[in-house]
């Protein structure tokens, strides 16, 4: 099985390398980033929806074939809505964001006060709820910088994935030679 992996280390590489591209593109062109991971993601939603129509039609739910066929019609109208008017939808996504961190933060807050009694230093996680929020009530008032700064935080989230994945995949090809070489001599 280590030889099976360690073989194909340089498909880690070229996950790696692409994730440092998509990187790159993000920091150069943050709008345009934005806008194709959101048509990726209606891609994604579309082919989820119609796997949810077909299991609703071929009654693999059994009694809650209702539950797939609308999450199917769910799934394909989001999708074709995204695909019509992406921008609408990369906006769409910010303001989610924004909302996901105001609630967080205000989760995180209420968690930290909770935790006094419990443990030491229970104000980091009060001020990472602090932060969260105040990044939410900034991502809402300025959805157009939301836009950059969402897609600055996918790129350096691709771009350290990316690093990852290239630094394993050599580690990898590392252990394909010396597994190659003990194979050799057995």
């Amino acid at each position: 099985m280590i030889e099976a992996i360690s073989s194909k280390w340089w498909l880690f590489l070229l996950r790696g390398l692409a994730a440092i591209a998509f990187a790159i593109i993000a920091f150069a062109q943050p709008g345009s980033a934005l806008i194709g991971l959101m048509l990726v993601l209606g891609a994604y939603v579309f082919v989820a929806g119609v796997l949810a129509l077909t299991a609703a039609a071929t009654g693999v739910a059994g009694d809650r074939w209702w539950a797939l066929l609308l999450e199917g019609i769910i799934g394909v109208v989001a999708a074709v809505l995204i695909w019509f008017w992406p921008l609408t939808s990369t906006l769409a996504f910010v303001y989610f964001v924004a909302a996901w961190l105001l609630i967080s933060g205000i989760l995180q807050i209420a968690a930290g006060i909770r935790l006094r009694d419990v443990i030491d230093n229970e104000w980091l996680y009060i001020l990472s709820g602090i932060i969260s929020i105040a990044f939410g009530v900034w991502v809402f008032r300025s959805p157009g910088q939301g836009v950059v700064l969402t897609a600055y935080l996918f790129g350096w989230y691709f771009l350290f994935f990316g690093i990852m994945q290239a630094v394993f995949a050599f580690r990898l090809r590392s252990l394909h030679n010396t597994v190659t070489k003990v194979i050799k001599a057995a």
